[in-house]
């Protein structure tokens, strides 16, 4: 054979090497990634000429339908409630792809997961969906909504046992129903007006955005003396104004100037920072981060929605040369930030005797003839503690309620665990916080709410005063309490 020909053929067959693998890349390996993508208009012109799945509430809200209208696409998506489900719904929009339940099922809600489940299927003309029932009541988040107000923040209400998100609201939020329009300006304009918004309505605060969790991440300092160092746990902290940081000149406060110390348990209680900011330093960087670990943190939490982010706690090499820091860490301050949701799971952990179950949004999907195609099956996520020390947790959670900084998310007649937190931020605001979960003997319910920013840094700004309230609320609801 001339070598010239031979040469010729193996470029042409390394040639079509490559774009055999290419090919298979593209339709096997990240098909589905990028049929979901954002802004892949060729994915919403052949799903939005086509009837789409019904998104609806566990208590039998439409959050989002496909209705006729008299256009070339001659489908429209709604969205009923607003703004009330936009970051769990999400949005199908012809310009800018789809967010939410909208992309994360969008397989299902199109029909391609539910077609040709019966022989006779093959057969059939008709348009098949999938309808998607969610975990979150609209009552629910109708409550979550109204205690929050006006004040930007967001509220997490979750199951412990199998992790289903009750509730999940984060102000401001916005109305998809723009976006899904088929007059593409005013879908841009609209688009541009909630991007240009500085209150960033779009943002799901609830699950996309960390912040420092301030006091309530002292029930994961208590957890890792439990589990890891009992010797701390009975250890007496003596009764501090203000600690003298390692390698610093600097000293770290209580709250207001008080002196607290004592055991763990009145640790918690009072919420002391002198105490756990010292048992963050007895306990050492490995076995706070390890534990921090173990609730979930440096981990993206496996929710239902896109792109939840991860909630942050330093590696215990950084703390080599940063002893005052780790003692901050400790408190839930310096770089330790988290997502309410994630605050919601460590609460859920305790609750659940300290398996972190996985969150989700899904309770289950049928087909548009009402036959079931699967429901979400729980399962954990995390091993947070040991059973023992969940238990103990939980002990002291009650206390904090009944004789501590989280009275006002007491609920008449349950037993409700908690803890209240209070994040200074940059200036003279803070962020208030409440995790907890009740009933505490059998818990059903647990709970994070954050409300941002409080202008000022005294007794009017705590997470006690501002969102144990939210909390309570939450908690009452869910558990049908008058």
């Amino acid at each position: 054979m001339d070598p010239q020909i031979r040469k010729l053929g193996v470029v042409l067959l390394v040639m079509f090497l490559a774009l055999f693998v290419k090919l298979n890349d593209l339709q096997v390996v990240r098909a589905e990634r990028l049929a979901n993508a954002p802004g892949n208009t060729r994915q919403a012109t052949r799903d939005f000429s086509r009837e789409r799945g019904v998104i609806q509430t566990a208590d039998g809200a439409i959050v989002a339908e496909s209705v006729d209208v008299d256009t070339a696409f001659e489908r429209q998506r709604r969205y009923p409630e607003g703004e009330l489900f936009a970051h769990i719904g999400g949005y199908f929009s012809f310009t800018y792809g789809t967010e939410g339940v909208e992309r994360t099922y969008a397989s299902d809600l199109a029909g391609r997961s539910v077609a040709l489940r019966r022989l006779t299927d093959v057969l059939s003309e008709r348009v098949r969906t999938g309808n998607v029932t969610l975990t979150v009541s609209k009552g629910l988040q109708q409550v979550a909504r109204d205690a929050l107000g006006a004040r930007r923040g967001a509220v997490v209400a979750i199951n412990p046992t199998d992790g289903a998100i009750l509730a999940m609201w984060s102000f401001p939020s916005f109305d998809p129903n723009p976006l899904a329009a088929h007059d593409q300006a005013a879908v841009q304009a609209s688009w541009d007006q909630l991007q240009d918004d500085a209150a960033k309505p779009m943002l799901p605060r609830a699950y996309r955005r960390n912040y420092a969790p301030g006091s309530t991440f002292k029930v994961v300092t208590a957890a890792a003396a439990l589990d890891r160092r009992p010797d701390l746990v009975a250890k007496a902290y003596p009764p501090l104004r203000e600690l003298d940081l390692p390698q610093t000149d600097a000293n770290l406060p209580n709250f207001g100037n008080s002196t607290c110390g004592g055991p763990l348990p009145e640790l918690l209680r009072v919420s002391c920072n002198t105490g756990f900011a010292q048992m963050g330093l007895d306990l050492g960087a490995a076995d706070l981060a390890a534990e921090a670990a173990d609730f979930g943190f440096r981990s993206r939490p496996p929710l239902d929605l896109p792109a939840p982010a991860t909630s942050v706690f330093p590696e215990a090499d950084e703390f080599a040369r940063d002893q005052p820091g780790l003692a901050k860490s400790a408190i839930g301050q310096e770089d330790v930030a988290s997502t309410p949701l994630q605050m919601a799971l460590v609460a859920a952990g305790i609750a659940n005797g300290g398996v972190v179950m996985k969150p989700h949004v899904m309770a289950e999907i049928r087909d548009d003839q009402g036959e079931l195609v699967r429901t979400y099956e729980p399962e954990p996520w995390m091993r947070a503690v040991s059973p023992e020390s969940a238990a103990a947790l939980r002990d002291m959670m009650v206390q904090v309620v009944a004789r501590g900084t989280a009275g006002r998310a007491a609920v008449p007649g349950v037993t409700v665990a908690a803890k209240t937190g209070t994040a200074q931020t940059v200036g003279d605001n803070s962020h208030a916080w409440l995790i907890g979960f009740a009933p505490a003997e059998a818990p059903r319910v647990a709970v994070a709410v954050i409300v941002e920013s409080q202008p000022g840094l005294g007794d009017t700004v705590t997470g006690g005063r501002i969102a144990a309230p939210i909390a309570q609320a939450v908690l009452k609801a869910a558990l049908g309490t008058p």
